[in-house]
């Protein structure tokens, strides 16, 4: 039944005996998933400390806690 549901790169190498086919496409797939992600993460913090190093401190708003007395 296994070999109805793969595709014919896998059937091929599970007729061959060697049924590691499978998981070393899940395996590469998960590299290139962490790869995408780790550059997104990665551009994402470059252009924060970017944007905080060029702030013009004019346009800085600084935190003002609320007053709680009523």
């Amino acid at each position: 039944m296994n070999l109805f549901l793969s595709c014919a790169t896998c059937q091929a190498n599970m007729a061959l005996g060697g049924g590691d086919a499978a998981g070393w496409s899940i395996f590469f797939l998960l590299i290139v998933i962490l790869a995408v992600l780790g550059g997104v993460i990665f551009f994402m913090v470059r252009l924060m400390k970017r944007e905080s190093s060029n702030l013009d401190p004019a346009l800085n708003d600084e935190y003002v806690r609320p007053n709680s007395s009523h």
